[in-house]
């Protein structure tokens, strides 16, 4: 036999045993939970478990046309663009658009806005950013892990958070997102009510509109909103709520995909809203160490924390994980007007095109590995570094940016070890 070989072979079973009985030594490891978003909540029970499961796989689904993909879209899944539960990249932002008027904002509807599908089956032709749009804004996709506490929030704990008048003197003036009521949101909250029965502390009207919580203007009220909207404008996809295929009227074509309509049934969106409401919120890391600690105090001494509230209950649940637990997610939900530096000229609802929902800071630290090894900050990803997130921080983060940037250097560093920490 030729040395080499008789070299490999006699390797061989010294190989073997170090791969299976040593502990898979040549192998990288599984991660640690703490460094990664996705997994269910602790404390599901066993049917719970199983239901996370069975939504788990229709969130990573691949759609094709003859499933109902399209015949517009921006992606075939909703794990193509939230890639284990975490925040997405800039190669797939979505786009919105629209246009400002004399008489207030267009989201310009009769020419397919307000977002674009740049992508279609075959056969039909993808949306172009139609004459006229002067407004546009890209939004990337955020991470998804611990959204059902968010919701489990009462309207009146996310309200007492409200200063819209600036009544305390400190320059923060959150406020409410209210969105209209319709048809629509009448169909989705009506579902909501059965599950919280006679005591009802979740969209509830308040003069006719409806809390909104969830995405980046924050206009849409609860997940299942959330999720029926993602299937339509992102998808393609008819549901039972949004049973209208999507149509490129700039060319003013007909064509549609092969599948039966509603192409995903309340049973298939049930199962991704019960998944995405019982995903675990980002765990921390290193919340003890010294530079940590410190760095905390420097969070809420530079005022960051009036509008990053890090910590929240939750009302009354079905879901026992979800049922009156306290939870820090480092938000209070409300738009803030962050001045001309995030001004896109875009707007949605009753928000002006500065303001934005507080994002959750919660899982920040570990942006970095679930977008490929560079992070992408703010709601488009302009910022690859957290020092650039601050500094893009103006109107009513004015006095945080400037206290943050009157830091010495090493007590700078500390901050930002916290929001790693997060």
């Amino acid at each position: 036999m030729h040395p080499v070989r008789q070299l490999c072979a006699a390797l061989a079973p010294l190989l073997l045993t170090l791969l299976v009985g040593c502990g898979d030594p040549l192998l990288p490891g599984a991660p640690d939970d703490s460094e990664t978003l996705e997994g269910p909540i602790d404390g599901l029970t066993g049917s719970q478990s199983a239901a996370h499961a069975r939504g788990d796989a229709e969130f990573a689904r691949v759609f094709s046309p003859t499933a109902g993909l399209g015949p517009i879209f921006v992606a075939a899944s909703c794990a193509s663009c939230h890639v284990a539960d975490g925040r997405g990249h800039p190669l797939f932002n979505i786009t919105r658009f629209g246009r400002q008027t004399s008489s207030g904002f267009d989201p310009m509807e009769s020419v397919g806005g307000p977002q674009l599908q740049n992508r279609a089956i075959a056969g039909y032709l993808a949306e172009l950013m139609p004459d006229g749009a002067s407004s546009v804004a890209r939004f990337m996709a955020p991470s998804v892990t611990g959204l059902g506490l968010l919701e489990a929030v009462d309207d009146a704990t996310i309200l007492a958070l409200s200063d819209p008048n600036d009544s305390n003197g400190d320059g923060i003036s959150g406020r409410p997102s209210f969105v209209d009521s319709s048809d629509f949101i009448a169909d989705i909250t009506s579902v909501q009510a059965l599950l919280q029965g006679a005591e009802r502390t979740r969209h509830v009207p308040v003069n006719g509109k409806y809390l909104g919580r969830f995405g980046k203007k924050a206009r849409t009220i609860n997940l299942l909103h959330q999720t029926v909207f993602a299937y339509s404008q992102d998808m393609g996809v008819t549901t039972d709520l949004v049973p209208r295929e999507l149509l490129n009227v700039q060319t003013g074509e007909q064509a549609t995909d092969l599948a039966p309509d509603p192409e995903a049934g309340q049973g298939i969106v049930d199962a991704v809203v019960f998944y995405l409401r019982t995903l675990r919120p980002p765990p921390r890391r290193n919340a003890t160490r010294a530079d940590v600690v410190e760095g905390e105090k420097l969070f809420a001494e530079s005022g960051c924390a009036s509008c990053h509230v890090s910590t929240m209950r939750t009302g009354a649940s079905e879901v026992g994980p979800l049922n009156q637990v306290t939870f820090h997610p480092f938000t209070d939900l409300l738009l803030h007007d962050m001045g001309p530096e995030l001004d896109d000229g875009y707007t949605e609802g009753d928000a002006l095109p500065s303001e934005w929902r507080t994002a959750p800071l919660w899982g920040i630290g570990l942006a970095e590995k679930a977008q490929g090894g560079t992070p992408f900050y703010l709601h488009d990803g302009r910022a690859q570094t957290l020092r650039d997130a601050i500094r893009f921080h103006g109107g009513e983060a004015s006095r945080s940016r400037s206290a943050f940037d009157a830091l010495p250097s090493d007590q700078q560093e500390r901050l930002l070890a916290y929001l790693r920490s997060l």
